[in-house]
C-alpha cells in the first residue's frame, strides 16, 4: 500500500489528534503473565432472556463504545491511564442455556485466578449471566456482597421458566451463594414487579430502595450507608449494573423499558461513588441489546458507567497519595 497516497488498511482512515488518547485504546488483549489493574470479560448469552433480546452483541458494542470519550476527566484534572486487560468474550452453547450459564462459571474461575487483575469489568448479556459470575467471584473472596442496580428484583421463581434472566438473584440466594443481608437492591421501580417477589425480598432481609427511596434519600447517601454496612460483613462487593435501572428516555437500547427510572447523572454518581471503596471489586454492565438501540446511546452510557467505575478508584487513591 506504500504505492498509493493516503491510503490505510480497512477500518484504518480515522482521524487522529496528538494529543487525544481514546478510552478504548486503554484495551489490551490478554497474554500468559501479564497483569493490570482491571480485566474485562465478555459474557456474550441472551438466550435465557424472558424476552426477545439481542444483548449477546452488547460486549462488543461497550467496547466499540469507549472510541467515542478520552481518558481525561477535566472535573478531576487527571488521566485514566491505567491499562483494561481485554480477555475477549466467553463462548457459550448455542442451543443449551444451562450448559451456557456453566461455561460463563467455570471461564470466569479461571480468569480470577489467573491473579491478572484486581478489579472485575465484566460485559453482559442478560442478567442472567451474574449468576454465573458472582457465584464465580465469591469462591474467590469467600464472602461477598452485591450491590444491584435495577428496575426488576429478579427473584422470581425457576419452576416457570427455568434459569432465565429474572432469576439470578433468587438462585443465588437459593445455593447459598450470596446471603440476603448483603444483597442491595437500588431503583426498583414501581409496576415492574410482583407483590411475591417483593415479599420475598423482605422475607429474605433484602435491602430494597425503590425509586421513591432513591429520589427522597439521594443516591449517594443509600450507597455510602449501604457499603458501609457491607464492609463490616463481606469480604468483597460486586456491583451489578442492569441498564433498565434508567428511565426509558436514557436507555433506548434496554429489552424492557420503561418510564419513571434514574437519570443518566444518578447512576453514574451511584457508581463512582461505590467504586470509591477499596471493598468494591466488580462490576457486570447487562440488558442492553444493541439491535433496537437508537445511535447506541445505550452502549455510550454502558461505556461511561465503566469510566466512572475507574474514576471513582482513581479518586480515592490520589487522595491517599495526594
Amino acid at each position: 500500500m506504500s504505492d498509493f497516497r493516503h491510503l490505510t488498511p480497512a477500518g484504518k482512515a480515522i482521524f487522529r489528534d496528538r494529543y487525544t488518547k481514546k478510552a478504548k485504546e486503554l484495551l489490551m488483549n490478554w497474554s500468559e503473565g501479564k497483569t493490570a489493574k482491571y480485566g474485562l470479560v465478555g459474557l456474550p448469552l441472551s438466550k435465557s432472556s424472558i424476552s426477545y433480546s439481542g444483548a449477546a452483541f452488547a460486549p462488543s458494542s461497550i467496547r466499540e463504545a469507549l472510541q467515542g470519550f478520552t481518558t481525561y476527566s477535566g472535573e478531576q484534572a487527571f488521566d485514566l491511564i491505567e491499562e483494561i486487560i481485554d480477555f475477549g468474550d466467553l463462548l457459550v452453547h448455542p442451543t443449551d442455556i444451562v450448559e451456557s450459564q456453566k461455561r460463563l462459571y467455570e471461564g470466569l474461575i479461571d480468569i480470577f485466578h489467573s491473579e491478572a487483575s484486581e478489579h472485575w469489568l465484566l460485559l453482559g448479556g442478560d442478567h442472567s449471566v451474574s449468576y454465573s459470575a458472582i457465584k464465580a467471584f465469591q469462591e474467590k473472596v469467600e464472602k461477598v456482597g452485591v450491590i444491584q442496580f435495577d428496575a426488576h428484583h429478579d427473584l422470581r421463581n425457576t419452576e416457570d421458566g427455568g434459569p432465565t434472566n429474572g432469576t439470578p438473584f433468587r438462585r443465588l440466594l437459593e445455593d447459598g451463594i450470596i446471603s440476603g443481608k448483603h444483597l442491595v437492591q437500588i431503583g426498583i421501580r414501581d409496576f415492574a414487579n410482583a407483590r411475591n417477589y417483593h415479599m420475598y425480598a423482605k422475607d429474605h432481609h433484602v435491602a430494597v430502595y425503590t425509586m421513591e427511596d432513591v429520589l427522597t434519600d439521594g443516591i449517594e447517601v443509600i450507597v455510602r450507608n449501604e457499603i458501609e454496612r457491607l464492609v463490616e460483613e463481606v469480604d468483597a462487593i460486586y456491583l451489578s449494573v442492569d441498564m433498565d435501572v434508567l428511565d426509558q428516555a436514557f436507555a433506548p437500547g434496554c429489552p424492557a423499558i420503561g418510564p419513571g427510572g434514574m437519570d443518566t447523572n444518578m447512576l453514574l454518581r451511584g457508581v463512582r461513588v461505590a467504586a470509591g471503596y477499596p471493598t468494591v471489586r466488580a462490576m457486570d454492565i447487562v440488558e442492553i441489546d444493541p439491535t433496537i438501540d437508537i445511535r447506541n446511546m445505550t452502549s455510550r452510557v454502558a461505556a461511561y458507567v465503566l469510566l466512572e467505575y475507574m474514576k471513582g478508584k482513581k479518586i480515592v487513591t490520589n487522595s491517599v497519595h495526594g
